[in-house]
């Protein structure tokens, strides 16, 4: 086995710096460098949660250059979805109005299409060209598609915006996400929640990181002819490439039957988590493929539909209660009014990020305790205990545990993702784990649309019809319960794979990737050394810094 591992070594340096092969770690690699490394890049990225706080500056931005007090609108009707549509078309390449919030928007609809999408069609691309590759070529992508959005504001053309951060920062943001999952589930079999649920973290982190480091520097390049956009932009796309460019020349693969000291891989009968590997071409035509991905739709179906619409949510239902006039009624807000209650608003919003964030490597990291399926069971039931009080809790005007039931929402928002690369691996193997995921986040982005759809029509729906803005969203946390139910079905369907789909004959696709690991090869030892010690404060610090300001935002709620 010694000798595998020379040969190992020996085969990278054939190989090209960025080829997989030259990943491959030596004796004396401290397993501990890579967690980090996925965390650069996944804090830069996560930042496409945190482009709302262009919008504002963006629609006034014409309006600023020409000295003017209110936006310029583009000409069209806007009292129809239609001819919001045509007044888009109209902005996408014109210079001389304002763009909307409407169709900035259609950014998040691009970042999370072409993430899923990407993910889905790269993802076998990745198993062969190695974690690196992928990180560099998603790091190019993500901060080269910021520099061109930034010339898009420049220039006044919105389409430029949408190809640069939406479609090209969006293959990014698909390569990037995934370029560390089956890195770290290889290099922590003994921890696959905990590895994983370290990275994807930091996906919910990076809005935590970009939105005030955004305004700040925003407030620092504006002019009275200027709202600083796309200077902010520019050196964003300079920070987030350095970063992304780091961690991806930190990523390290294990040779061939590497397992941690001490570490022996067993199967119980019947139990969930399998002892081979099934390959990327036969994992979609297995049934529990198919009910992971309706798990993972249904649960980001019913956090995103609320996350999505947590400002206005809190607004509309507790209305005077947000700041100590509960008798006032959001359709009686007035100016003062509305500006104290988006305070507590943007807290509540705050609070959703951290525990986005927190629940993120919580749930992931209690699931290697008591399982993937049992954590899932946990998502759902808590979900739908959660979402069944909000119209109760809301009726008692009980803002704080209103608030506290929101944010274990959150929290297993984020954890569905964090857990879900786990579930994959314990279901399919590891080997072809990363590939599996990417076509599995397909469901990501039809939860996009789903959630929001939802939320968004029966909102616009129960207006129209004179429900009381406090009561608009009665029907729509039962609605979203009704979709955990389905979710908590779909858990409890899951069984382990059947044998036959495993990789096992001769001359069948890889087989002699099912050998079992036995030696360690003198790799992963070192724990938090010094060295593990300064990569962690470059990632740590910056997300210290974001937790931070989120906090000083957040408290406003219990003001």
């Amino acid at each position: 086995m010694e000798m595998s591992s020379v040969r190992a070594a020996q085969g990278a340096a054939n190989h090209g710096f960025f080829d997989r092969e030259a990943t491959i770690a030596k004796a004396g690699f401290n397993r501990w460098l890579v967690p980090p490394a996925a965390l650069a890049i996944h804090l830069c990225i996560g930042m496409a949660y945190g482009f709302s706080v262009f919008w504002v500056p963006l629609g006034r931005a014409l309006a600023v250059a020409k000295g003017v007090a209110k936006p310029i609108a583009c000409p069209g009707d806007a009292t129809s979805f239609a001819g919001k549509l045509a007044i888009t078309g109209h902005a996408l390449f014109a210079v001389d109005c304002d763009w909307t919030q409407f169709d900035l928007g259609w950014m998040y609809t691009l970042f999370f299409v072409f993430l899923g999408s990407s993910a889905a069609i790269f993802g076998g691309w990745l198993e062969h060209a190695g974690p690196r590759k992928a990180g560099v070529v998603a790091a190019f992508c993500w901060a080269g598609g910021l520099v061109i959005a930034a010339l898009g504001v420049y220039v006044h053309q919105l389409w430029l915006m949408w190809l640069g951060a939406g479609v090209i920062g969006g293959i990014g943001l698909g390569l990037g996400y995934i370029s560390p999952v089956s890195t770290l589930v290889k290099w922590f079999p003994d921890r696959r929640g905990m590895a994983t649920g370290m990275a994807i973290m930091g996906f919910g982190g990076g809005a935590m990181i970009g939105s005030p480091l955004a305004s700040l520097l925003m407030n620092f390049f504006k002019t009275p002819a200027d709202v600083g956009v796309w200077q902010t932009l520019l050196v964003l796309a300079l920070v987030y490439f350095a970063f992304m460019m780091g961690g991806a020349l930190g990523y390290r693969l294990p040779p061939a039957h590497w397992a941690p000291n001490g570490f022996t891989f067993t199967r119980r009968a019947g139990a969930m988590i399998t002892h081979g590997n099934v390959h990327l071409n036969d994992a979609h035509k297995t049934p529990q493929f198919w009910l992971v991905w309706l798990v993972l739709t249904l649960n980001v179906s019913a956090g995103i539909g609320v996350i999505g619409a947590a400002a206005p949510m809190l607004q509309e239902t507790f209305g005077g209660y947000l700041f100590g006039h509960p008798s006032v009624g959001f359709a009686q807000f007035t100016d003062e009014d509305r500006k104290l209650a988006g305070g507590v608003a943007a807290g509540f919003v705050g609070l959703f990020s951290l525990f986005n964030i927190l629940g993120r490597f919580f749930w992931a990291s209690l699931s290697d305790r008591i399982g993937r399926k049992t954590t899932y069971y946990c998502f759902f039931v808590l979900g739908i205990l959660c979402y069944g009080a909000l119209t109760t809790l809301a009726n008692w005007g009980a803002l704080p545990v209103f608030a506290a039931s929101c944010c274990i929402i959150a929290s297993m928002y984020g954890g569905g993702f964090s857990t879900v690369p786990a579930y994959l691996a314990d279901l399919f193997g590891v080997q072809y784990v990363g590939a599996i995921h990417g076509r599995l986040l397909t469901a990501w982005s039809t939860a996009g649309i789903i959630g929001p759809v939802l939320v968004n029509y029966l909102h616009d729906s129960r207006v129209a019809e004179g429900v009381p803005r406090d009561h608009v969203y009665d029907a729509i946390f039962y609605a979203l319960t009704g979709l955990l139910v389905v979710g908590l079905i779909c858990n409890a369907l899951v069984r382990p794979v059947a044998e036959k789909w495993f990789i096992k004959a001769a001359g069948e696709h890889e087989p002699h990737l099912t050998a079992p690991r036995t030696s360690s090869f003198g790799i992963g030892y070192g724990g938090f050394d010094a060295q593990a010690a300064v990569a962690w404060a470059l990632v740590g610090i910056p997300l210290a810094w974001g937790v931070y300001m989120t906090l000083l935002s957040a408290v406003k709620i219990f003001q």
